[in-house]
């Protein structure tokens, strides 16, 4: 709605809002962001208090606004972020505006959504950002009262005097505030005395996108802005031999047609640009236009050769010597392999990006999920100052890490510069599944003894895989590429295996392909989490052991018992029947734990069932429990289409699935019952996002072996077909 003077109600808040003087803290952290923060004043901002350069800014009525410096993905950082901050600042959630910071690394830091980092990697810098802005205020209101800092307190976004009672709000206390130098090392407060932290509060983005006022990539708009669509190569690195693009031009709307380049991690990619003053029209455009490639150069593989190089990549490394002694003494011996498959991001907001080129200056505006990234990796290819280059976050469709790339904004720029004017690319569903980056397919060979005791005496994994990242180095690529350790190899298994078998060994060997990849929802652990998991539940029953028992006699760290002893109470492990079709896996990724149990029996008619998934997360300090049961809930589904649903396929070099017709994914009638559980304990904050994906495909095919006595190795599996 607008009022008569033609200024929305929303842009009339939001002005007003930032009126006044306003108190910005933020902090300054080295690169890393993994030293000790240290508070300064922001950068001075003006009196309409709409220069905004940290975390915190609090105008003249006493208005909060809290900047969340991360993309905001699902995954709930756009609630956690502020929540933290706001319980040290000591103002309720309803009293406080959140926005996004752009990319900043001078005033935020690292900027990525990646690894599960934001509240782990974040959290005591940001409780001590609240807690220094909170005594600042309490500062000047005790020198206002004539009393020590000592006898105030802060609450409601208010100071009390604690024997007269007198209070003081935030507004009327921040132009004098805004003056002080940031104190360092605020004593922060006991979880005890939590108000906020560790409460189920609802999000603030939940309104926001249900009432269709969020605003994602495709919902930012400039004035003078162009859209565009892209013809590119379904082979990846082909190149543009020539293009016919009359009837494409004859389009009313269409103003160019041009060939266009991205960079993907060594290599440029080309395609076609056809630019137009709708995306309607750019889209017919691109319909129309006639282009040849040249495919020369590469290797036009698919699923079968890059499977059967895999196969044959599982025996390069050279044996271990001391393993395999070992393993010869073990009084059981079994071996296994496990296949995965390569998989696409598939989010459900296709790619989009904003680019505006001027002078010397870039500005972006998107679903962007690593600004700093983004931001850096402009301003060495267009040769524009990092400070020049302005990256905005727009809330994302998901993003898996997918968006933190960054080709398609380097691509939106260059389309941007030849145009002069804000150009908004636009990936049709079918781009966005048939180029990639994917999830490489993975193959693990494993090999493990069990002595006299039931104990693991030897365990061995071996790993065929495309690496991610190998595809930074210039070609030509020494061929045959090395076999080597890659540590991703060991990503998913909990660490305590290590500590608990005398001999263990790992390796691997990449292979080299056109096709790219990069990391995927909990990257390497989505599929060593179901190789190692498995093969623990096969090594169980080679030794005759309860499958929940014989891992907790192989995680002697108390962490990982009392993980074991609760998922157990939860579920009521100890009271199902012989051969009930339960199966347990536990993983562990980035800073997380995680254990599944999954629950299966036969429907009638003789199909298979998942009747239920017991979900226990151990991420130790945490903030809102409804975050962390949206985000297990979310990934058990993520890597229930990964292990029954959808793969990515190529034929001829290209991938074959193209859209959600080929590329199955999960139904709410496939969702079986999820409860999730969330340990309680002293440890230091861990991941969420991520770790609650793993479990998921090993715990079901142990359930279906022991339902079945069948043995699933190789993912995606069809559940009506076991």
């Amino acid at each position: 709605m607008k009022n008569r003077n033609g200024i929305s109600r929303r842009n009339f808040i939001r002005q007003t809002g930032f009126s006044g003087i306003v108190l910005t803290i933020g902090a300054y952290l080295p690169a890393s962001g993994k030293t000790e923060v240290t508070i300064i004043n922001a950068k001075t901002t003006d009196k309409t208090g709409r220069e905004l350069l940290s975390w915190i800014s609090i105008d003249t009525s006493g208005k909060v606004t809290l900047r969340n410096h991360r993309s905001e993905m699902g995954q709930g950082t756009f609630q956690a972020i502020p929540q933290m901050i706001a319980e040290e600042l000591e103002v309720n959630l309803d009293q406080v505006t959140i926005v996004f910071a752009p990319a900043n690394p001078q005033k935020f830091g690292p900027q990525p959504q990646e690894g599960s980092f934001s509240v782990r990697g974040w959290y005591k810098q940001l409780l001590q950002i609240g807690a220094s802005a909170r005594q600042m205020l309490i500062d000047v209101a005790a020198k206002q009262w004539n009393v020590a800092a000592s006898e105030c307190y802060a609450e409601n976004g208010q100071v009390i005097h604690r024997s007269s009672g007198k209070k003081l709000g935030y507004g009327l206390l921040v132009e004098e505030a805004s003056r002080l130098t940031p104190p360092q090392n605020v004593p922060l407060k006991s979880r005890k005395d939590y108000k906020i932290i560790g409460k189920p509060l609802p999000r603030q983005d939940i309104p926001l996108k249900t009432n269709g006022t969020a605003q994602f990539g495709l919902d930012k708009k400039l004035p003078g802005m162009l859209y565009a669509m892209v013809e590119r190569n379904p082979r990846f690195r082909g190149k543009v031999k020539r293009f016919d693009d009359s009837k494409t031009k004859a389009v009313p709307g269409v103003k160019n047609v041009f060939t266009v380049q991205r960079a993907v991690f060594g290599s440029l990619y080309e395609g076609v640009a056809v630019v137009a003053d709708s995306l309607w029209a750019a889209m017919q455009g691109r319909k129309l236009l006639s282009v040849e490639w040249d495919d020369s150069g590469f290797d036009h593989l698919g699923t079968e050769q890059l499977a059967t190089q895999m196969r044959e990549n599982l025996k390069k490394p050279s044996p271990s010597e001391k393993f395999e002694v070992a393993l010869q003494q073990a009084a059981k011996k079994m071996e296994a392999i496990y296949e995965t498959p390569y998989q696409s991001h598939s989010c459900m907001e296709p790619l989009n990006c904003i680019a505006h080129v001027q002078d010397n200056r870039i500005d972006i505006w998107g679903p962007i999920q690593e600004a700093n990234w983004i931001q850096a990796d402009l301003s060495e290819r267009m040769g524009v100052p990092k400070e020049n280059v302005r990256v905005n976050m727009t809330f994302l469709g998901g993003g898996f890490g997918r968006k933190a790339f960054t080709d398609y904004p380097h691509e939106a720029a260059l389309i941007s510069k030849t145009m002069k004017a804000p150009v908004q690319v636009v990936w049709t569903r079918e781009d966005d599944m048939r180029m990639g980056p994917f999830r490489p397919g993975a193959f693990y060979a494993c090999k493990g003894g069990i002595d006299n005791n039931g104990h693991i005496l030897a365990f061995q994994t071996i790993t065929a895989s495309q690496w991610i990242g190998q595809d930074w180095r210039p070609e030509p690529y020494p061929d045959p590429e090395p076999p080597g350790y890659n540590t991703g190899s060991m990503e998913g298994m909990v660490s305590p295996y290590c500590k608990a078998v005398p001999h263990y060994s790992f390796g691997g060997a990449g292979i080299r392909a056109a096709i790219p990849v990069m990391w995927w929802r909990s990257v390497y652990a989505s599929t060593g989490g179901f190789a190692c998991e498995s093969f623990i539940d096969e090594l169980a029953h080679e030794a005759g052991q309860d499958p929940l028992t014989f891992r907790r006699n192989h995680l002697p760290d108390k962490r990982y018992q009392a993980l074991v002893d609760q998922l157990a109470t939860i579920s009521g492990w100890k009271s199902r029947g012989k051969h009930a079709g339960w199966g347990v896996a536990i993983t562990e990724c980035f800073g997380g734990i995680c254990g599944h149990i999954v629950q299966v029996s036969r429907k009638t008619g003789g199909k298979l069932k998942i009747d239920k998934v017991i979900a226990l997360i151990d991420c130790g300090w945490y903030v809102n429990p409804d975050i962390i049961c949206a985000q297990v809930e979310g990934s058990i589904l993520m890597g229930l289409g990964a292990a029954i649903k959808h793969a990515t396929t190529f034929t001829d070099g290209k991938a074959v699935h193209q859209n959600f017709n080929t590329y199955d994914m999960p139904r709410i009638t496939d969702t079986p019952e999820i409860e999730v559980h969330i340990m309680e304990n002293e440890e230091k904050a861990g991941g969420v996002g991520e770790p609650g994906l793993p479990p998921f495909a090993p715990a079901l095919c142990n359930a279906i072996f022991d339902l079945t006595g069948k043995r699933i190795r190789t993912l995606p599996f069809k559940l009506e077909e076991v």
